[in-house]
């Protein structure tokens, strides 16, 4: 999302560690080169295909980090409940570690919602059956998908039967635009292994069947 004069700027910045400050407009613009102390870029991004490929090749290394384990989200709730006093069992942890996506972000978002539930309802502890309770009424079920992931895989097996469909009409069937269903929905279902992208459209996976209590096809149309 930066502007390109704010990339070229960042490019002789990470390689002289100087930047040019232009002042004026026209034929009396002057260039004035500021010099810069040695400093460390650490850049972080979840569409590392979309940063310009000078801009990637400079920075020294490129990592990728995984989704966080179920154990490792349990550590990171149990900091979060401390800093907001909350009263948290350990199954409490594990229930809404395995709704969090792997995700920190997520984990810390459900777990503020599960202490709105607790206030309102009157709950000093929190045990899996409340957790689970909190999260329910929220939409988040026990594998993490939200009311626009489930609309999606109902869409796609009640209304099209499994597909393939293509994803604009499948975006038209639960009333969303294409590229929230695209980035927000999509990439979950499709690491779950409960939706699949082929040639001809979108197909819901086995999995997506029986994760609605549904029978799949015995012969799936892939």
């Amino acid at each position: 999302r930066m502007s390109r004069p704010a990339e070229e700027m960042l490019y002789m910045a990470m390689e002289d560690f100087r930047v040019d400050i232009v002042v004026g407009k026209g034929a009396g613009a002057t260039s004035i080169p500021l010099e810069l102390p040695p400093f460390t870029l650490v850049g972080a991004t979840t569409r590392a295909g979309l940063l310009p490929g000078p801009l990637r090749d400079r920075f020294g290394f490129t990592g990728h980090l995984e989704f966080y384990s179920s154990v490792e989200l349990e550590s990171v709730l149990r900091r979060s409940a401390g800093l907001m006093e909350m009263n948290v069992s350990s199954e409490g942890y594990s229930e809404i570690a395995g709704r969090s996506r792997g995700t920190p972000r997520i984990a810390n978002r459900l777990l503020r919602r599960v202490r709105d539930w607790a206030l309102v309802h009157g709950v000093d502890r929190i045990e899996a059956r409340e957790a689970a309770a909190a999260l329910d009424m929220y939409e988040v079920d026990a594998r993490g998908l939200d009311r626009l992931d489930r609309a999606v895989l109902e869409a796609l097996i009640h209304k099209f039967g499994g597909g393939p469909v293509g994803l604009s009409t499948l975006a038209i069937a639960v009333g969303e635009e294409v590229e929230t269903v695209e980035t927000v929905a999509e990439p979950y279902l499709v690491r779950e292994g409960l939706m699949g992208r082929t040639p001809r459209g979108r197909v819901a996976l086995p999995a997506a069947w029986e994760h609605l209590g549904l029978e799949a096809p015995e012969f799936p149309t892939l």
